[in-house]
């Protein structure tokens, strides 16, 4: 009987851990980049928008010090017990594997006790300041998709900047700062990522939440790359399309997520008080065991694999593109210009293949799918040398004088490219929304910039009216955008919490 009521309880917990997840392990699949269908021409090649599988990047990286004889233990010294200026009975002796602390113990396997963790020297050379910068190198562009987490086996930094790079190493940006008094250390006001909003995601703050000194229970530092996505996606990220579509048409955003390069500047070491205790500076160093950084390949959407060979990460392109992140179309696949892969429509996306250059094969193109989408080309007239671009041009051969006749928001030699305001994915027409002057409103998403993905409550061109004023429904009782009265996690935890309740008597 209490068999069957374990396993009873054991299901019914699976499934409200399931409904109580707050955070899907991995967002957005877009796993295949092509696909074989059946149509009335036969068996034709479907593409779609791909990426790689979010991982664990810290096993791709290049880390460096700067002082770069910063680590502990050479020449060998002894360090203060975190907390106890009296127990100095640590030592650290880089001649020593046992008492070596180098810097890749930031990134070895955690679980063992006790934990093994890189240090630096300690501050005795004060009051000159004790400060380390540590940097994160993948030679390559790299999409964060987790919380950066850092945990410190000495007392967090009373300040702490965490930078990145877009182009790896040659300039810096900063991402977050941390102090215990950001007034004082930054001359900012403290805030948190919960004081943030969608039209304020990209501030750049600074936090007092994780400067606290000893607490040894507090060694942990973090940068909320998911509290971020939850602006658009919703606290639970069940709104993946709208983040999509943000991250497709806000290149600022899309940006902010993406690094070459991390950089942890470490600016004071975790002092505890007011003043430094200037007779046991062998109680302030730095010591990290464990940096955790979840991201994956940036490949444009156009390649599921990435290859790590020869320690240099590269992308294994599809769509006809090239490139380390499949940023170009390969030689003879320039029939239009490159573009990245798309997030929407959900769930498969457009893959915005590069098609065959017309010079390439010595023909003009006949285009089986909208501009967008071109995924093959038929051959005809082979005997035609000057040829344009038949669905931006009016003609799809030169004219007398030896130049292609473009269509309304078409330019370029072959009219095969859209004037400046104008939509590619719309055939080269005028933007509906851009994100910049044409702002979808209510939460709305600007797609391809041809449309507005509205919120269910509204409607309208921009997302500008109520549906319910349209049927003539709105009312302070009509329930638009209210929450459900109950959470159905809470009910099956309640069940579960009474029906565990005769096993503990």
């Amino acid at each position: 009987m209490y068999l069957s009521r374990f396993l009873s309880i054991h299901a019914l917990w699976v499934t409200v851990s399931s409904v109580m997840q707050p955070y899907p392990l991995v967002w957005g699949h877009y796993d295949v980049c092509k696909t074989q269908i059946y149509t009335e021409e036969g068996k034709v090649w479907d593409y779609m928008a791909c990426q790689p599988e979010s991982t664990d990047m810290t096993k791709y990286l290049k880390v460096k010090l700067d002082p770069p004889d910063i680590t502990c233990g050479d020449p060998p010294e002894t360090f203060c017990a975190m907390g106890n200026p009296y127990m100095c009975n640590n030592e650290c002796d880089a001649s020593t594997p046992e008492l070596a602390h180098p810097p890749e113990l930031m990134f070895d396997f955690e679980g063992r006790h006790p934990s093994t963790f890189w240090q630096s020297a300690t501050w005795k050379d004060y009051p000159k300041p004790l400060q380390v910068n540590i940097t994160l190198s993948w030679s390559k562009t790299i999409e964060l998709t987790d919380n950066i987490v850092i945990t410190f086996e000495s007392g967090r930094p009373d300040q702490m900047i965490l930078e990145k790079s877009l182009d790896y190493g040659r300039t810096w940006q900063p991402y977050q700062y941390y102090a215990t008094d950001c007034l004082d250390a930054f001359h900012m006001d403290p805030k948190s990522v919960k004081d943030l909003s969608q039209h304020t995601v990209l501030e750049i703050i600074c936090t007092e939440e994780y400067s606290t000194g000893y607490m040894t229970n507090s060694k942990i530092i973090h940068f909320e790359i998911k509290d971020r996505f939850a602006f658009f996606a919703g606290p639970w990220l069940r709104n993946m399309a709208s983040l999509y579509g943000q991250l497709d048409t806000t290149k600022k955003l899309r940006d902010f997520f993406t690094v070459t390069d991390l950089r942890i500047r470490l600016l004071r070491p975790a002092v505890g008080e007011i003043f430094v205790d200037e007779l046991h500076l062998a109680r302030y160093f730095y010591a990290i065991s464990d940096i955790k950084v979840h991201g994956r390949c940036k490949c444009n959407l156009h390649a599921t694999v990435c290859v790590y060979d020869n320690s240099k990460l590269t992308c294994e392109c599809e769509h006809n593109t090239t490139g380390p992140d499949c940023g170009k179309c390969k030689k003879n696949y320039q029939g239009r210009p490159w573009s990245p892969g798309s997030y929407l429509p959900i769930p498969k996306g457009t893959a915005n293949t590069c098609i065959p250059s017309i010079s390439s094969i010595g023909n003009p193109p006949k285009f089986n799918r909208i501009w967008p989408n071109i995924s093959s080309l038929e051959v005809s007239n082979p005997k035609q040398e000057c040829y344009c671009n038949p669905l931006g041009s009016v003609h799809d051969r030169c004219n007398g004088s030896g130049f292609c006749e473009c269509k309304t928001g078409t330019t370029g030699p072959k009219c095969d490219e859209c004037l400046p305001g104008n939509s590619w994915h719309s055939g080269c027409q005028p933007n509906v929304c851009d994100n910049e002057l044409l702002h979808c409103q209510n939460g709305g998403t600007c797609y391809n910039n041809v449309r507005c993905l509205c919120p269910a409550a509204y409607t309208g061109i921009l997302c500008e009216k109520l549906r319910c004023e349209e049927a003539g429904s709105c009312g302070s009782d009509s329930g638009q955008g209210a929450p459900p009265p109950g959470s159905p996690a809470l009910l099956l935890l309640t069940a579960l919490l009474g029906t565990a309740s005769p096993l503990l008597v």
